[in-house]
């Protein structure tokens, strides 16, 4: 782990974290950056930083829609190491580039969050019966430092929109009651926030675990929610991420959760070789069919069947 090359492709709010939380691990990393930043090894070009600094791990953190292109230059290149792709993999269902890379895992960090791995955990053993998940945020006060207006959330065709960018959730509920089967959905743009991109979405669908799930994500929430509701056979769980808690028939347990706690477990389960709870390319290119099934769906009122 320490002093392994890592090189980070962006350095925007996300890339940077990345920067400082695998610096701060005792990883030797460079930066890939337009702009120019302060940090000691950057370079302009993603060919001119990998032939530079030979990276073990690549962080893929640009924008989602330069993602595709951004895998495909490194497998040009011959990256035969690890690579991490910042969420969602793509703006819409591709094909991925042929490559040689070795773990190639996508950032939904969540499933890192102790709250979501204990409920997962809870869950496997269980028939689930019914699911309702619910995050909000208020884009407006999401990047304080930033108008609203120019981030790539406000602009569907960089992959902004409620329905990508809040789809941790999405993920989250693939990792705990398998692939969607079909799925019913409204949404767009509702609110008179300036952006193109849709700001709430509403699916109702299906897994192969569970018959009934609603979830509802949205960039209008002034409080800022994440929430979970599931019924089992057996138990009944309220899980809330912002208060890091998770209630069982009402017994409530706090769980110790700071703002990179989830990144770093990510982090340090990809340098330790053995990700296996990080989400695959596969499980987010499913995710990825997921958003594009709702979208179809909602156009034409009617379920789309996957």
């Amino acid at each position: 782990m320490i002093g392994t090359r890592v090189l980070i492709v962006g350095y925007g709010s996300i890339g940077s974290r990345h920067t400082r939380l695998l610096s701060e691990l005792g990883c030797d990393v460079a930066v890939v950056s337009t702009r120019e930043i302060d940090f000691p090894k950057r370079h302009v070009t993603l060919r001119e930083g990998w032939l530079a600094h030979r990276p073990t791990l690549v962080v893929v953190a640009n924008a989602t829609a330069a993602h595709h292109a951004a895998l495909a230059e490194l497998a040009q290149l011959g990256h035969a190491g690890d690579v991490l792709v910042e969420k969602p993999v793509f703006d819409h269902v591709l094909p991925l580039p042929a490559n040689n890379f070795r773990q190639f895992r996508v950032a939904y960090n969540l499933r890192f969050h102790p709250v979501l791995s204990r409920l997962c955990e809870a869950l496997a053993t269980q028939r689930v019966i019914s699911v309702q998940a619910y995050v909000g945020q208020y884009l407006p006060n999401w990047r304080p430092d930033t108008d609203y207006r120019l981030c790539y959330s406000a602009h569907a065709d960089q992959g902004g929109g409620a329905l990508l960018d809040l789809s941790h959730d999405l993920d989250y509920l693939s990792w705990m009651t398998g692939s969607w089967r079909r799925v019913a959905a409204t949404g767009g743009h509702m609110s008179p926030l300036e952006i193109n991109s849709d700001d709430v979405f509403f699916l109702l669908y299906e897994s192969d675990r569970c018959p009934v799930i609603g979830v509802q994500l949205n960039y209008l929430d002034k409080l800022g929610r994440r929430q979970v509701i599931v019924n089992t056979a057996d138990h009944t769980y309220e899980a809330d991420l912002v208060r890091s808690s998770l209630k069982i028939d009402g017994e409530e347990v706090h769980f110790p959760v700071e703002r990179d706690t989830t990144y770093r477990a990510m982090h340090v389960a990809m340098l330790s070789g053995n990700p296996m709870q990080a989400c695959t390319v596969q499980e987010a290119l499913d995710t990825l069919a997921l958003c594009d099934a709702a979208r179809d769906a909602a156009a034409g009122g009617y379920w789309r069947q996957r």
